[in-house]
């Protein structure tokens, strides 16, 4: 089992929903990244989501966007960031890490020393949003060879006739992606999400979690009442931006993973 799977069978002998945070590498720089990634566990916070900085984030909207401007000008890359989670793994061995991000940093480092370097930093899985099933042989099979979990994302456009095939590879949980668009764009509603979250639920064992759209304890609360967790990014990246203290921003994580826990 990969931590990522005995967090979730953790949680589920708890009855308790799963809370997960994503911060973007190395913003606003090295040190207080390291600082803030290192207090999220003690904030409530199940599974950390570490975003890698890319030049060019399709799927992100504006404040993740400049999230990885701030970290790259400050001087992130693919290695500081899995030095980065390698700090964190020294105090902490059990909060499992997913790196999400996009292919091309891992194509130009190469897979097989991407996936060996990832591993020996404790890097847990992979969503890497510009790869589709269709290119599994590329890195979501040689990663779950690695011992890494790939975890897909699955969206409102996400037919039943596409369904199977994103989650025929999948594992550690299902992504699901509440609203039609880039993160930030929209807010989340429960009740449109729940029957999507039943359906894919219908065709796996795996947990669904729902991200994009959530940012306040209500509706992490509510989200993660229809479903096996919930996920805050731009939310907690727009504080980080705005130069609130680590201590502001771990307090505002606070609140968000006691309304997914409430749930």
């Amino acid at each position: 089992m990969t931590r990522i799977d005995r967090k979730f069978a953790e949680l589920d002998a708890a009855g308790r929903k799963a809370f997960v945070a994503y911060v973007m590498a190395g913003d606003p720089d090295y040190d207080r990244s390291l600082q803030i990634v290192r207090g999220l566990p003690g904030a409530g916070v199940d599974i950390i989501e570490l975003g890698l900085p890319f030049t060019d984030p399709m799927a992100d909207g504006p404040t993740i966007q400049l999230a990885g401007q701030r970290a790259l000008k400050a001087g992130q890359t693919l290695q500081r960031t899995l030095d980065l989670a390698a700090e964190f793994r020294k105090r902490d061995d059990t909060t499992p890490i997913v790196l999400m991000g996009y292919y091309n940093p891992i194509y130009n480092r190469g897979v097989d020393r991407f996936l060996a370097d990832a591993r020996d930093a404790g890097i847990d899985g992979l969503i890497v949003v510009d790869l589709p099933p269709e290119e599994d042989d590329e890195l979501c099979i040689p990663a779950q060879a690695a011992g890494l979990n790939f975890i897909r994302l699955a969206t409102p456009t996400t037919d039943d006739r596409r369904l199977p095939r994103v989650l025929q590879n999948t594992s550690g949980f299902v992504y699901y992606v509440s609203i039609t668009g880039i993160t930030g764009a929209g807010e989340a509603n429960a009740a449109a999400v729940a029957p999507e979250v039943a359906r894919i639920k219908a065709r796996t064992d795996l947990p669904v979690i729902v991200g994009f759209g959530i940012n306040t304890p209500d509706k992490s609360r509510a989200i993660a009442a229809i479903a096996d967790g919930a996920v805050v990014g731009s939310a907690i990246v727009s504080r980080i931006g705005a130069g609130a203290s680590t201590a502001e921003v771990l307090e505002f994580v606070r609140g968000l993973a006691e309304g997914a826990h409430s749930a």
